[in-house]
């Protein structure tokens, strides 16, 4: 073979190698690449007040509005002109397998400081601060996520099962005093200290609250209505069925009385409770609450409490007389259902 043969052949190698390449680097640039995830919570303003929020408003949830909602509190928020509350909805979270720690407001430093609210893996630490619907006060009763899907607890959410067919129904019970204190630590705060498994979530990935949600907040901010000062506790507005739909139809103000929800378990919606600091009981006056399952606005055991406000009998009465026949209660203790599995 001579030189000329040998150049022909480089030559024909290298022209193959140089089209080669490009055709390899096509290839690697043909990586599926998978979304950006949520931008982490960055260091909010921080906001504290020397005063207290008012109590927490007693409302009715409004319906879910489909599936893959999840159910935001409502809380006291601050602006410069004061308290104002911002509406509980319903949300979609910013991705599947988060859920939302509430936020809320605890004494320290001589002031009161917010903690605002995130998404997470996990349900962390929001003071102790019981806000319903699966919210009890640590934790989160009203679902759980499954392969991707949100399964829904309808013992706690306002869930149509003929619209949304991802649902479980566990009786809920509380063994805390309902006071609708809306804040940790203080004088009359909620004494919840977070458990090892809340610290741990703390350290976990969080996301900030969605655009719609923020949007949420800004709305109610600028609504006169919903502030303290000019609702003196009750916001004419307490929930709303989307972020921001503050005139839906579907849309929920505070309840003032009693009522029974459909399906059975008494839902206190009453603007007052004998444990807020706003209303003091009077002299023979009694207040209805037993323990019951948890449906809608969380509810527990009041029981002690109410005993140890019934007047004492006379000291001529017959002690015991007066235990084999005590005093009718206003509102007879039910039955609780017992847990049903998950």
């Amino acid at each position: 073979m001579n030189s000329s043969t040998h150049f022909r052949q480089g030559l024909l190698s290298l022209l193959t190698l140089g089209l080669a390449l490009p055709l390899g680097a096509c290839v690697e640039r043909e990586v599926v690449y998978q979304p950006a995830p949520p931008p982490v919570v960055e260091a909010a303003p921080v906001v504290s007040v020397n005063e207290p929020p008012p109590p927490l408003p007693v409302y009715e949830q409004p319906e879910c509005p489909g599936p893959g909602y999840l159910w935001t509190p409502g809380y006291w928020a601050y602006a410069p002109a004061g308290y104002y509350w911002v509406p509980g909805t319903w949300v979609q979270p910013p991705r599947p397998a988060v859920l939302w720690t509430p936020g809320y407001w605890g004494w320290g430093g001589g002031v009161y400081v917010f903690h605002a609210g995130y998404w997470g893996p996990h349900v962390g630490f929001y003071g102790g601060v019981n806000y319903g619907f699966g919210y009890g006060g640590a934790g989160y009763e009203g679902g759980r996520w499954n392969n991707g899907v949100f399964n829904y607890n309808t013992a706690v959410n306002n869930v149509n099962v003929t619209n949304i067919h991802n649902t479980y129904n566990t009786t809920v019970i509380n063994n805390v005093t309902v006071n609708r204190v809306s804040y940790n630590g203080g004088s009359g705060g909620v004494a919840a200290q977070p458990t090892p498994q809340e610290q741990a979530v703390m350290h976990e990935s969080h996301f900030q609250p969605t655009t719609q949600q923020l949007q949420h907040q800004n709305a109610a901010s600028s609504n006169r209505a919903l502030f303290a000062a000019e609702n003196h506790g009750v916001p004419a507005i307490a929930a709303t069925p989307r972020p921001g739909a503050f005139n839906d139809r579907a849309a929920m103000p505070v309840r003032t009385a009693l009522a029974e929800r459909p399906g059975g378990g008494e839902v206190n919606t009453g603007t007052m409770h004998p444990e807020s600091p706003a209303h003091q009981p009077q002299e023979g006056e009694s207040h209805p609450g037993t323990p019951q399952p948890d449906r809608g606005q969380d509810r527990a055991a009041r029981a002690p409490q109410q005993q140890a406000r019934q007047p004492h009998p006379p000291q001529q009465h017959n002690q015991q007389a007066h235990r084999s026949a005590p005093a009718p209660h206003p509102h007879p203790r039910p039955q609780q259902r017992p847990q049903q599995g998950k």
